[in-house]
């Protein structure tokens, strides 16, 4: 039997983010149709600080199925090693081969990316123009890329606790395709904000990121750094007077700090979350009403992004003969 290796630099050229977004699109959809078999994700706490993850999906459609496992352990800083670590293992839904096991650094933060995308595409206004982006890492990064495929951006401030992190995320940015020259460090989080039509938050904050008061009428949000129920990036205020839409219903209150926080404190109910973001996919609810709301895309990142992306990489991979067969 043989396996294919990808690496996270097969997966970086292997597939473009505007298809990632149209795969992306797809797996939502099939998952508010039914059409997909989605477990909440397996936590596996080892020690106080240290988890690992257990993420499988399966998308009937396609055929995608495959198994994510992530382990983030913050310990490893001051290490050689990173502090999260990631696989995604692809099997053949016919015949429960295992086909390929792939690096998931750069698929998570092309499908968490692609899935801001999408959400960008139903609810940010058509005139967008100016992007915040809090959080210079890898999230940082592709949740950039994927709202300058959707929307006519021409100005981004991004906002990190690093400065380091901040003039190297403008370096590194101002050389990719679709991305625009005007890209500067935000001062403070106010300063991004009064701005910013489009804000995404991509940090492992346990605290809101920015304050309310700063934040204009219109502006859409993709808040995708809280997977836990004690993290939190947006202010309750915010998630009170949104338009909130989610990618799991079911994941995101059992995960996301940014709603169970306010649904604790009784600042919203569950009638308050507007809908998920494949019934918006598909039409089945309506998006962005007016110029005025402020939007909400609350994401938590589910299994079928990562099945439906890694079964594209493979299928390319297989075209054009890249990565390692080895034989098990």
């Amino acid at each position: 039997m043989n396996v294919k290796i990808l690496s996270n630099e097969d997966v970086n050229h292997l597939v473009k983010m505007e298809d990632a977004i149209d795969i992306i699109r797809s797996a939502f959809i099939q998952l508010h149709q039914g059409k997909a078999d989605l477990p909440l994700r397996i936590q596996i706490q080892v020690t106080q600080q240290t988890r690992t993850l257990v993420m499988p999906a399966y998308l009937k459609e396609t055929g995608a199925l495959a198994t994510k496992i992530i382990s983030i352990f913050p310990e490893n800083r001051g290490t050689d090693l990173p502090t999260v670590h990631a696989v995604v293992m692809v099997t053949d839904s016919r015949t429960g081969q295992p086909l390929a096991l792939m690096g998931a650094h750069s698929l998570t933060a092309l499908r968490t990316g692609a899935a801001s995308g999408v959400a960008t595409e139903l609810l940010a206004r058509k005139d967008s123009r100016v992007v915040a982006i809090f959080g210079a890492g890898i999230q940082g990064r592709t949740q950039l890329q994927a709202v300058c495929c959707v929307r006519p951006i021409e100005k981004v401030l991004i906002y990190d606790v690093d400065p380091t992190a901040v003039q190297t995320y403008i370096e590194d940015m101002r050389t990719l395709p679709h991305i625009p020259p005007n890209i500067q460090p935000a001062s403070s989080p106010s300063h991004a904000l009064e701005v910013a039509d489009i804000v995404c938050t991509a940090t492992p904050s346990t605290q809101p990121v920015f304050q309310d008061e700063f934040l204009k009428r219109g502006t859409h949000i993709n808040a995708i750094g809280s997977f836990t129920p004690h993290m939190q990036e947006i202010p309750e205020k915010t998630v009170a007077r949104s338009k909130i839409v989610v990618d799991s219903l079911e994941a995101s209150l059992s995960e996301s700090g940014d709603l169970i926080i306010p649904l604790n404190h009784t600042s919203i109910t569950r009638e308050d979350i507007h809908g998920e973001l494949g019934e918006l996919a598909s039409g089945a609810r309506v998006g962005r009403e007016t110029d005025d709301e402020i939007t909400l895309f609350k994401s938590v990142g589910l299994a079928i992004q990562d099945a439906a992306l890694s079964h594209y990489v493979l299928t390319q991979a297989q075209s054009s003969n890249r990565g390692c067969n080895v034989k098990i």
